[in-house]
């Protein structure tokens, strides 16, 4: 038993372990696309590495923007755990981030890894790189649009990590869930962001509790009540300045990615 203060695993078992132990993904969980409905497989595989016990996802400097189309010059390395999208030019689609998306090439559906309740936590590192974000969020599989909320397990800008720590980004944002209001807060976390952390969220069905590194930062009061597909991403994001390539390839690695589940008693 403890405090609430901590993590407690206790009550839950592990249900998935993705180490990246291997020389590949595992593609029975990993999609290498980034929501390619809205651009294409070849646009957005995401350029990555399974070596040393790492996942390391990588954006270089030849790395060409996404979708210029409907995201202007921002550049991805992305890892999604299930894929849901309607017919050509239909607006039915997971992640619709602005008004006007149609889908530009169909995609078969993929149900990979779809967590429901429990907690998910993540090893990684951050980029401290002005033009470098990294993120994990589990978003709603959308194959009922209302069902869309996101759970912002860390979001990391490089531009706001410092010499002795950063923010992190946690939260609950709705996207177009209208059950749902916007619960998203950065925190301040001392230590140096781009050695490894742990990042965790425990999801109880009235309730989100955000962890880093087993210390609680965050309660949200609500919940979302529909299984999630994980969205693991590095992104290169414009700045005021010109490009600048000298600090390529942006390397987001990740040590580890589990899923807990409740214990059936």
């Amino acid at each position: 038993m403890t405090d609430g203060a901590t993590l407690d695993l206790s009550g839950y078992h592990l249900a998935v372990d993705e180490q990246f132990d291997g020389l590949d993904l595992a593609e029975t969980r990993w999609f290498p696309y980034y929501t390619p409905h809205w651009s294409s497989r070849a646009a957005t595989r995401a350029r990555s590495e399974v070596s040393g016990g790492t996942l390391k996802l990588r954006i270089d400097a030849d790395t060409a923007p996404w979708s210029p189309e409907y995201d202007g010059d921002v550049r991805v390395a992305h890892l999604q755990t299930g894929q849901f999208s309607g017919p050509m030019r239909s607006p039915v689609g997971q992640h619709r981030f602005r008004a006007g998306l149609v889908v530009r090439e169909e995609q078969d559906e993929e149900r990979l890894w779809l967590p429901h309740f429990g907690v998910i936590e993540a090893r990684v590192r951050g980029i401290r790189q002005p033009s470098a974000m990294v993120a994990l969020w589990p978003i709603g599989f959308e194959d009922q649009g209302v069902n869309s909320g996101e759970i912002c397990i860390f979001e990391i800008f490089g531009s706001e990590i410092d010499g002795t720590g950063g923010l992190v980004g946690v939260g609950v944002k709705p996207q177009r869930d209208p059950r749902l209001v916007m619960d998203f807060e950065k925190v301040r976390v001392e230590g140096d962001l781009t050695a490894f952390h742990d990042y965790a969220v425990e999801w109880l069905p009235d309730r989100l509790r955000f962890f880093i590194d087993g210390r609680l930062v965050k309660v949200v009061e609500q919940s979302i009540d529909y299984p999630v597909q994980l969205m693991l991403d590095v992104y290169e994001l414009p700045t005021d300045a010109p490009r600048d390539t000298s600090a390529h390839p942006l390397v987001f690695e990740v040590a580890h990615v589990r899923e807990y589940r409740p214990r059936v008693t």
